[in-house]
Parts: structure tokens; sequence; C-alpha cells
């Protein structure tokens, strides 16, 4: 919604291939042509987008990877001629979620649709550096932070996950298949002491076309459900959706959100 919003502001045309289960219905409010594609059907949304004279695009919001492995999956999910030759070509052998972003932003491009920094038209909504709360960092959570922040990062170079809890210098859980607000749920069952930090990064190599972080007012819920009180984000790579409210709800529950750059990881 923030992208099709902003760009529309921007004075772009805007023509949406949502995927069949994932995109909201409300999304074609905001978009001058929208249209329902299949999820692995990646001819039908290339074909919507080259009849509109799209040449660029942008690929936001989420598909669950669980879909991959429902035992109803080949019933559900038929793929496209195009589809089989991409899974055949490029990824029956490493489903890992970059690589499959990064073929699926190839194939684009193959077909004349460039795949642009997925923020371009909402950079406003970006996490900023420093302590974005009136809430500061616990000197413990400090401590974690600098603890658990290359650990996060090499979990993202390895492509397992992007986010990871931490309490004492302890890695509490590791975000993998489930997404980060179920990682956070599991971490609140296994750590009853509150106060403990989530880490959430973006994908290592820094490509802001594809599988930019996101937090919003329901992450701001789970941490204070489970008993966070800190959550650590990159700066410029990580969008905070309502981000005022957000921010507001954070404060309300005492969980402090930081900024972080490892080059500064000495001065949290």
């Amino acid at each position: 919604m923030l992208v099709a919003r902003g760009a529309k502001a921007a004075g772009r045309r805007v023509i949406c291939a949502a995927l069949n289960g994932c995109a909201s219905p409300q999304l074609q409010l905001e978009c001058d042509v929208f249209r329902w594609v299949g999820v692995v059907r990646m001819g039908q949304w290339i074909r919507l987008l080259q009849r509109e004279g799209c040449s660029q695009a942008i690929m936001v919001g989420r598909v669950r990877k669980t879909h991959m492995y429902d035992p109803w999956r080949y019933l559900r999910f038929i793929p496209d001629f195009r589809t089989i030759s991409l899974w055949l070509r490029r990824l029956r052998r490493d489903k890992r979620p970059y690589t499959m972003l990064k073929a699926i932003a190839d194939e684009l491009s193959s077909s004349g649709v460039q795949l642009i920094d997925s923020t371009t038209y909402c950079q406003e909504h970006l996490a900023l550096p420093g302590v974005m709360t009136r809430r500061q960092p616990t000197e413990q959570q400090q401590l974690d932070i600098v603890f658990g922040w290359e650990l996060c990062s090499a979990l993202s170079r390895m492509d397992v996950g992007q986010a990871i809890a931490v309490y004492q210098r302890d890695v509490i859980a590791v975000e993998a298949l489930e997404g980060t607000n179920a990682m956070i749920e599991r971490a609140g069952q296994l750590c009853k002491v509150k106060g403990w930090t989530v880490i959430k990064v973006s994908n290592t190599q820094r490509d802001m076309r594809v599988d930019v972080p996101v937090i919003g007012a329901q992450t701001i819920e789970k941490l204070h459900e489970a008993g966070a009180g800190c959550i650590v984000l990159e700066p410029g790579k990580t969008l905070i959706l309502e981000k005022p409210k957000v921010l507001e709800l954070a404060d309300r529950y005492k969980i402090a959100i930081v900024g972080f750059e490892s080059a500064v990881k000495e001065k949290v």
C-alpha cells in the first residue's frame, strides 16, 4: 500500500500483478490497473507488465515460503511453463530465499522489466540511525546488541534468516522459515525473563530490490506479549509501517527501537 501510494504521489502509473492469496484486495484502490495472477505463474505476471508498458517493477510484500512444503501444494499452485523452466534451470538445487528472488529479478530483466529498489517510493518509512523511541536501551541491551549483531549478520549471509533473539549474550531463538513474528513468540516461550532483545538485519547482499525487512504495529504487539524490551534494525534498510504509530506503541510498552550500524557498534 505504501509503495503504491508513493508511486502515485510521484506521478507514476501503477500496475499491480497481485499474487493470489498474498495481496490484499484493498490494494486495488491504490492502483490504475489491478489483476490477480498465480504465485507460480511468472509468464502471467510478465505478460501483464508488458501489455501495460511497464519497464520498471517493484516486488513488495510477502509470500510465505511454508507454502512450498504444503502437502497439497501441487494442486494449489500449478506453475506455468516459464516458472517450470526457471525452476529447472536455477532453483531446483538451491531454494534459499535470496537465490529465488534473484532468479525472479533476472527473469523479469530478460523480459524487459527492470526490478528496482523496493524502497524507492517510501523512503520516509525507513528506519533511522540511533534510538528512534523515547525509551532508551538498557546497559544490558546495549551489550546484547553488540554481541548479537555480527551473529545475526552471519546467519543472513548464509541465507538462514534475518533475525535472532538475545538475552545476556545468549541466543534464545533464531529465525528461519517461520518468520520474525513466529520467532518472537517462540523466544517468549523459551525465555520467561522480560527485557530481551530482537536483532533484525537486511539481506547481506544489500540488494534493496528484494527481501527488505519490515516491521509494523503487529511486530510491537508481538514483542510486548512475548516480553521483549528492545528491537534493533538496520537504518536505511528496514521499513517501518505506520512509523508514528509504531514508535508511540513502543514507548507505551517500554520497548526501545534502535537503528544500528555495525561501523559504530561500539557507540550504541
